[in-house]
């Protein structure tokens, strides 16, 4: 989709820094952007990001990575999608490290493969939790445990609003990352990075996508760890019906769009 790269860098890191053309538009009117948002597991889908990138003016195409009836047992081959087709890529979030071997030896490491090339190509990254972490661990970041898990609304600082609007954003994470070589943190709370920048790739560690629909879902199979964490089902309805703003995803999502997915191109 759009252009190609218009050129390459010197930079070690030339192949995640490359700016790659918006989609053209001609005398027949837009051309409609793509993206395309990933389901590393069922559960967890696009929600209010696919509203919002819809509101954009944005076709959406998903892809089950791992269906339902092997999330016992989610190590597998998986054949990804060509990511040149899209303008945009969105790994979202699931359950599992990304660190953990199996999946490393199997889809998880292709997945990899698959956001690099998508890097190459020039297309726009956005990744959610799991698939933040996926992409810092793709381009040079660690992932780890975190000491301090956070799940619930919690207070995210930014460094730059014109990015990342702060405010109160949902986490459910147990790891955390460290920044690839060359990225740029643009908002953290006081025990986790909370979004980086790289070239044409963001990556978040809260989950702008939640809203009541969704968070009923990842509920229903709580085996018990809210309680553990010191939280009722009742009291994160609440505050999700409280802080859940279809406004500000649709705000993140204009940003994104306007400051990383369209980049200029370079003068040749």
């Amino acid at each position: 989709m759009g252009c190609p790269v218009a050129g390459r860098f010197t930079h070690p890191l030339r192949r995640y820094l490359a700016v790659r053309c918006p989609t053209r538009y001609g005398d027949n009117g837009a051309v409609s952007e793509k993206v395309l948002f990933l389901y590393n597991e069922h559960l967890a889908t696009e929600a209010l990001l696919g509203e919002a990138f819809t509101e954009h003016g944005f076709d959406v195409d998903t892809f089950e990575v791992v269906p339902a009836d092997r999330r016992a047992q989610p190590a597998g081959e998986v054949v990804f999608p060509d990511p040149t087709g899209y303008d945009v890529v969105v790994p979202l979030g699931a359950t599992w490290p990304v660190y953990d071997p199996a999946l490393l030896d199997t889809w998880v490491s292709t997945e990899m493969a698959m956001l690099r090339d998508a890097a190459d190509a020039g297309v726009a990254l956005l990744g959610v939790c799991f698939g933040g972490q996926l992409l810092a661990q793709t381009f040079g970041g660690s992932v780890a445990r975190s000491p301090a898990p956070e799940i619930g609304w919690y207070d995210v600082e930014s460094a730059d609003d014109s990015l990342i609007p702060a405010g109160r954003w949902f986490q459910w994470h147990y790891d955390r990352w460290t920044l690839p070589p060359g990225a740029v943190e643009v908002a953290r709370t006081a025990d986790a990075s909370q979004a980086f920048l790289l070239g044409r790739t963001l990556a978040l560690q809260f989950h702008p996508e939640v809203d009541r629909s969704l968070l009923e879902l990842w509920l229903a199979i709580d085996d018990g760890e809210l309680a553990e964490f010191g939280l009722s089902h009742d009291e994160l309805r609440s505050q999700t019906t409280t802080f859940a703003d279809a406004s500000r995803v649709k705000q993140l999502v204009g940003n994104f769009v306007t400051r990383v997915v369209h980049q200029p191109c370079p003068s040749s």
